[in-house]
């Protein structure tokens, strides 16, 4: 995902403070008092402190952090199920926190929809129903929210389950149910808090399989809440980590993995299996060993001033295949004029930009060259050798000894 024009979302200087007066106390933390300095003081509880976010239209943002770090009271901001102490959130150019109860109950059934982490049907409604249920509110025809709640059933791999209760489904029909729901009103954001962590690890990965293959067809704008780094880094295409109420760090899943702006960030981040978190674009090299030429012999000149004896054939069409120096000039003595042909390729290994560095450890390892990473369209985009990947794994060592 790429981020273009101006954000979706924007929260400006968002401050929570539970108690009797917050208002009273807020000046007390915008001066520097912490959360404990202040419980202590004045019995209040600060849950939000100068949250300063932007999300873009499309993104999968993960608001992440343990118990307790606040996650949970900033999504519920977004529908304004809590109140600010102080701040603004807009979203596109209106400012939600100043809409009237009757605009904001429109906000609420057409802008976002919602998935708990306790499913939140209704229990003496069918399985069809509760799926309808946010466009029987809006008003749709039952005809025709019936059918959209049909559809929607399908896409989540639920059709035959239209008459069921909630009481005879498994928990992970139950989330499929909740999600359909969520998605069957068409909102263009998703709030999503904890919506996966109550159901079994099996269950779970089959979930976020599923928004994973939604969100590429939908494009939605997802804030998803979680307290699991590993579901945040499979599903974030950028990621807020909260600490007290205040955020850490902001950025790209290889950010916060290779970059930790904190020491609470870097031990957050310390024990995670990052072969199985990264992905080969985040560690590939530049492809400096193309081979661009049309003729054996220049191919040849080509290959001698590269830095090892083997390079990466390429043309208007892509990535030819691999070619070594050894085989050049066998076939030069022959016919130095003589065209580049697929006989004279090699067939190495292709790695995908977006293939986990877990799945493409084998080949990289067993190789004696570094291999080419080809993108979707054929397109040479980089090279994965085994020191870049000895690199990374060496960081976590030193991390942990450190």
């Amino acid at each position: 995902m790429t981020n273009k024009g101006e954000p979706l979302i924007r929260i400006k200087d968002l401050y929570k403070v539970f108690g009797r007066d917050p208002e009273q106390v807020l000046q007390q933390v915008q001066s520097g008092t912490d959360k404990d300095q202040l419980l202590q003081s004045s019995g209040h509880t600060l849950a939000l402190q100068a949250i300063n976010l932007e999300i873009f239209a499309g993104e999968v943002f993960v608001i992440m952090g343990l118990s307790g770090s606040g996650k949970s009271t900033l999504i519920r901001h977004f529908n304004r199920l809590i109140e600010p102490t102080s701040g603004q959130l807009y979203i596109e150019d209106k400012d939600i926190l100043q809409l009237s109860g009757k605009e904001l109950v429109q906000f609420r059934r057409h802008r976002l929809s919602m998935v708990f982490q306790r499913f939140g049907l209704m229990p003496h409604l069918t399985t069809l129903e509760n799926v309808a249920y946010g466009l029987k509110v809006q008003g749709v025809s039952k005809a025709q929210r019936q059918q959209q709640a049909q559809q929607w059933l399908e896409t989540v791999g639920l059709a035959g389950y239209e008459r069921h209760y909630p009481s005879q489904l498994s928990g992970g029909q139950q989330q499929r149910v909740g999600l359909a729901r969520a998605l069957c009103t068409d909102a263009d954001i998703l709030l999503m808090d904890e919506a996966f962590s109550a159901l079994d690890p099996l269950i779970r990965s089959e979930m976020q399989d599923l928004l994973i293959e939604l969100q590429d067809r939908l494009h939605k704008t997802i804030v998803f809440i979680t307290h699991d780094l590993d579901e945040a880094l499979r599903l974030g295409d950028r990621i807020a980590i909260l600490k007290d109420g205040a955020i850490q760090q902001v950025g790209k899943p290889e950010t916060i993995l290779l970059e930790p702006a904190t020491e609470y960030v870097e031990a957050f981040v310390r024990d995670v299996n990052r072969a199985r978190a990264l992905t080969v674009e985040t560690v590939m090299n530049p492809p400096i060993a193309r081979i661009t030429a049309r003729t054996i012999g220049e191919a040849l000149e080509q290959m001698k001033k590269l830095p090892e004896d083997y390079g990466y054939y390429v043309t208007e069409d892509g990535y030819q295949g691999g070619l070594l120096q050894e085989t050049l000039e066998q076939a030069a003595r022959k016919n130095s004029e003589g065209k580049l042909v697929p006989d004279l390729f090699e067939d190495w290994p292709v790695i995908a930009p977006d293939m986990l560095i877990e799945e493409a450890l084998p080949d990289t390892l067993e190789a004696d060259h570094h291999l080419p990473v080809v993108d979707e369209h054929g397109d040479l985009q980089g090279q994965l050798s085994r020191e870049s990947l000895v690199e990374v794994f060496s960081e976590v060592n030193h991390e942990g000894t450190s």
